[in-house]
């Protein structure tokens, strides 16, 4: 069965950034090849509006097939604003939180990002998973591109 990975903006972003390109592109291309299902949120699609066209177009590229698409429901409000309350993450940084909340109760393999401030950081990910546990949710596994890559 193929992994269901959740990605985020920076994913998209990293491609063109010498320090995240490597596996930016390694992941993009599991994607492009069918290896890996992309889970793409509309509140990632929102914000990809203001990036730069070519950004925009690393995520259009992927196969449809090798897309799911998850929405920012009223479920996911909710548990993101329980993150919010329980101060995994600041008020500020709400969408952080919502993207977090999209891909728990998507319930996809993994959650990949390139944000070390406020999604892949150990404190924030138990702060998550805490808040999950408590409300009944799963684990949600949060990684790097270069820990979600397929190694030949």
């Amino acid at each position: 069965m193929k992994q269901r990975i959740y990605i985020d903006t920076s994913i998209a972003g990293g491609y063109f950034e010498s320090e995240f390109q490597e596996y930016s592109k390694l992941l993009i291309q599991d994607f492009y090849e069918g290896k890996s299902i992309a889970v793409i949120s509309d509140l990632t699609m929102l914000e990809l509006q203001r990036a730069p066209r070519p950004v925009q177009e690393i995520i259009e590229k992927i196969p449809i097939s090798n897309v799911q698409l998850a929405e920012l429901s009223d479920e996911a409000k909710r548990l993101a604003n329980e993150y919010l309350a329980a101060g995994v993450i600041g008020q500020r940084f709400q969408s952080d939180a919502q993207h977090i909340a999209i891909a728990t109760i998507s319930r996809v393999n993994l959650l990949v990002s390139w944000n070390f401030k406020h999604i892949v950081n150990i404190v924030r990910i138990r702060g998550y998973n805490s808040v999950n546990i408590r409300l009944g949710y799963p684990i949600l596994e949060i990684r790097t591109p270069r820990e979600a890559v397929e190694y030949e």
